[in-house]
């Protein structure tokens, strides 16, 4: 069994899975930090009007003879958004864009 457990270590070590699983814990909570900056502030502030001419609440809820086109407006906001600000955090961090 020590066996088994050692092996499994080193692959944990090898491949950095520690490592990775931070990452992506991190990631899922800046999603959530630009979901949230999208659904909370920007679509209230920005398409409040425009969704209250069109008599609905939300840009989900848009459609046309069933197509809801509106979930795709939205997320497609959701990752202009979202590719924005991560394109920001890099440029900051002074991570070099070119290959």
């Amino acid at each position: 069994m020590s066996s088994f457990f050692a092996e499994f270590v080193a692959f944990l070590q090898q491949y950095n899975v520690i490592w990775i699983c931070i990452g992506l814990l991190i990631a899922t909570k800046v999603a959530d930090l630009g979901k949230s900056l999208i659904e909370d502030l920007l679509m209230p502030l920005l398409f409040s009007p425009l969704m209250r001419k069109m008599r609905v609440e939300k840009l989900e809820d848009l459609s046309y003879w069933g197509v809801l086109y509106g979930r795709f407006l939205a997320r497609f906001v959701d990752f202009i958004v979202i590719a924005l600000f991560v394109f920001i955090v890099v440029k900051a961090s002074g991570i070099s864009l070119s290959s």
